[in-house]
């Protein structure tokens, strides 16, 4: 049996016996960790394992949000705290080869960090442009305010992390930075004309397109190409903007469907993003009732959905042999350019 269209999360710190049946049964195609699940690096090495073996499946992915900044599910005391992006944006403007220097080897430590614990994929970068009274859900995550910075530090990440040994993923495609509200509250609107989202939003998503082979919607409505459905539910955004105007043609994952952005029950919202063009759907919150819903709506994968999925997985390879500590070193010394 191929794995089924979803990602899902688990409970605590380690799977409960439901869930490992769970996980056998329904063969999700990644598990995701959050905060919760992530109390000490033998605890997640344990946990990653207990993942695999419950899904028979040796390179399952296990994917984590570790950007840095807020937004790190694992840190101190047990893995190093990580600056925001918009750090490195700082050093970039004052030397954009510090910059990209910097914004390299902060997403190569985290990598070989995740690495070592045994997660492959990192949801990161952020590579959404930053748009004047934006949410602050972006904020300081954003790489830098404009479009050569934020995709040529974005591209600094994809290479760090790939070096790492731990496969990146772009997101929020086609753009979330001129979200005014936060689509884990609420559901966003853009007025952009598709011309100004062109020439702006798309930018960094379709210089990198070729570089990522996992990407992640944004629950964004974007009003010029579809005014009754956020990007995750949209055809029109999926297939006209998505992968034709940016180009990618890596294996798509919905943002979190459990999102206060969305409607629906979760197997309504599964299906609807599925419909729409989506390899993965998306589902943090670990609620197991929820999770069935989900596994009973989504499809095995198959045919381009396999393919992305399985170009995905066959990019990983092995980190790059590194003298952490100098690593280490280097990075602090670029951070320290520029004030905290």
């Amino acid at each position: 049996m191929a794995p089924r269209a979803f990602i899902c999360g688990v409970a605590g710190t380690n799977l409960s016996e439901e869930e490992k049946e769970f996980l056998r049964e329904a063969q999700p195609w990644g598990v995701i960790l959050m905060g919760r699940n992530c109390s000490n690096p033998e605890q997640v090495k344990r946990l990653c394992r207990s993942v695999r073996v419950a899904l028979e499946r040796e390179d399952a992915p296990i994917l984590i949000d570790q950007e840095g900044g807020r937004v790190q599910r694992f840190g101190p005391p047990h893995l190093r705290a990580y600056p925001a992006a918009a750090r490195f944006g700082e050093i970039y403007r004052q030397s954009s080869l510090a910059g990209v220097e910097a914004a390299y080897l902060g997403a190569k430590l985290i990598a070989l960090d995740l690495h070592s614990l045994g997660i492959t994929v990192d949801c990161l970068p952020v590579l959404d442009l930053p748009a004047e009274g934006m949410t602050a859900a972006i904020g300081d995550r954003a790489l830098g305010g404009t479009a050569d910075a934020v995709a040529t530090l974005g591209g600094a990440q994809i290479d760090g992390l790939i070096a790492g040994g731990v496969i990146p993923v772009m997101k929020h495609m086609p753009g979330h930075g001129r979200a005014l509200v936060d689509s884990h509250e609420a559901l966003p609107q853009v007025d952009a004309t598709m011309a100004e989202l062109e020439a702006q939003d798309l930018s960094p998503f379709r210089l990198l397109a070729k570089r990522a082979p996992l990407g992640m919607t944004a629950h964004v409505v974007f009003l010029d190409v579809d005014d009754a459905a956020p990007a995750t539910f949209s055809s029109p955004v999926i297939v006209n903007v998505i992968r034709e105007r940016i180009g990618f043609d890596g294996a798509l994952m919905t943002d979190d469907i459990s999102m206060g952005a969305l409607s629906g029950s979760a197997s309504e919202r599964a299906r609807r993003a599925i419909a729409a063009g989506c390899e993965l759907v998306l589902h943090c919150n670990g609620e197991i009732a929820e999770m069935g819903e989900i596994a009973g709506a989504v499809p095995e994968l198959e045919g381009d959905a396999l393919r992305r999925t399985d170009a995905a997985l066959r990019s990983r390879r092995a980190p790059d042999p590194v003298e952490r500590a100098a690593l280490e070193r280097r990075f602090d010394f670029l951070l320290a350019q520029v004030a905290a």
